[in-house]
């Protein structure tokens, strides 16, 4: 039975995509064959149902099935489970069948609707309340979707109201300077939050100098996410930042709004982590030139890797 997240949990949770059969299903088979593929290639641990794992597109029973099937092949790794939803009934619901499953914590995101602080901090007050104490919480700030703007003084405020919130994913653009600030009020005094980063892992290098304890997002070569966190949780920021540069060029592809989806599935599919690409509908897939340049890309990736130093 894995452990519970908690303020000082670090390391790569990689974001799960959600394997569907070409009409929809979900693929039970992929779903133990990419958490495989994930653990085997250094995840600390794994998030399931969040925004790039389709989650809304699935039913209640659904999300527990998931849930069920991922923590059951996860060996006892730690998987914290995306519960965010419209209402505050759905999320307790959805909250005591995960936790009575084993998850490590769960994940929730402010609903588009909360315009001030105020609004927030009450909003994450009810979350801990609909959770119930002993769960661990981790906050989603992710304002490029969500649309909420959440400060650094709200955040703090949040944090020090609500003892079961231990982790934000940080998914703020700009937002270094929002880890930076976090520190900083830690360093006053504040109650410490594990901070772990998403968008792709795009800023990851600049992320960690600044205090990051991880990365917590999707990209389908997470060995890379694995290799950069170690390498500079060792003092060797030179390193790590080679190892980064190298997968640079699929990291920016795969950051396309509206695409990166279609195009981190294709790349699992193409890995072998997955059968399909799928997505449930309404989604997207890769147009054959799209594929095209993946595909060069892929290419161009494996002889880069092939070079001597390049490899985690």
């Amino acid at each position: 039975m894995a452990g519970l997240i908690d303020s000082e949990t670090s390391g790569v949770f990689v974001i799960a995509v959600t394997p569907f059969t070409e009409d929809g299903a979900l693929d039970a088979n992929s779903i133990d064959r990419v958490t495989d593929f994930y653990f085997e290639r250094g995840a600390d641990g794994l998030t399931i149902l969040g925004m790039m794992g389709e989650a809304p597109k699935l039913t209640q029973a659904e999300a527990i099935e998931v849930t069920r099937r991922t923590l059951g092949r996860a060996a006892g790794k730690p998987v914290i489970v995306g519960v965010s939803a419209p209402g505050l009934a759905a999320i307790g619901e959805l909250t005591k069948a995960v936790m009575d499953l084993g998850a490590a914590g769960v994940m929730v995101a402010p609903p588009p609707s909360l315009r001030t602080n105020e609004q927030i901090i009450a909003y994450y007050g009810e979350v801990s309340e609909a959770v119930g104490a002993g769960v661990p919480v981790v906050l989603q700030d992710y304002p490029l979707s969500t649309g909420v703007q959440i400060s650094v003084e709200t955040l703090c405020r949040i944090v020090e109201a609500n003892p079961g919130i231990v982790m934000l994913k940080h998914e703020d653009w700009p937002g270094l300077a929002k880890i930076s600030a976090l520190r900083a009020a830690e360093a006053r005094g504040q109650r410490r939050l594990s901070i772990l980063c998403g968008n792709g892992g795009l800023f990851l290098p600049e992320e960690l100098k600044r205090g990051a304890d991880g990365a917590m997002t999707g990209f389908a070569y997470p060995e890379m996410m694995v290799a950069v966190c170690r390498h500079m949780a060792a003092g060797q920021s030179e390193r790590a930042q080679d190892i980064f540069d190298a997968y640079l060029p699929l990291v920016r592809y795969e950051q396309q709004p509206g695409a990166g989806l279609a195009v981190r599935k294709f790349v699992l599919a193409r890995r072998g982590a997955i059968a399909s690409a799928a997505q449930r509908r309404p989604g997207t897939s890769l147009a054959p030139q799209a594929v095209a340049e993946v595909e060069w890309l892929i290419s161009r990736q494996e002889r880069r890797l092939a070079e001597p130093g390049i490899s985690g």
